[in-house]
């Protein structure tokens, strides 16, 4: 379910994204860093997120990442776009896309006011 209380739909497919790498912000519990908030990669983001020590953009093969641009969609971690929320540095999110669990960590109204408006097509 996603944080609308409909069912999730897919993030990306390229680039692959998802904790099980299957395109969707699915989670299960040792996925321990919650990315469930499926987003659109912008530049700022991008590099807040290599600030504080997770570089996003330099391809890690071995962990089938292939590194991100602005424009890629890719399931964040909750923690970290609640960071760069509150930074003012909070890329889009897609809501449909975006699992229910990421209510556990920020509010939907906080999601609203950076939702995108169209999901994955």
């Amino acid at each position: 379910m996603n944080v609308l209380g409909t069912e999730l739909i897919a993030c990306s497919y390229d680039p692959l994204t998802g904790y099980f790498r299957d395109g969707c912000c699915n989670t299960q519990a040792d996925d321990l860093g919650s990315h469930v908030i499926c987003a659109k990669m912008t530049q700022e983001f991008l590099e807040f997120s290599k600030q504080r020590g997770n570089d996003l953009t330099t391809a890690m093969p071995h962990y089938r990442f292939p590194g991100l641009k602005p424009g890629d969609r890719w399931c964040l971690c909750a923690l970290r776009w609640k960071e760069a929320f509150e930074a003012g540095v909070a890329p889009q999110v897609f809501l449909e896309s975006t699992h229910k669990r990421a209510l556990d960590f920020v509010s939907l109204e906080w999601l609203q006011s950076c939702a995108a408006q169209s999901p994955l097509r």
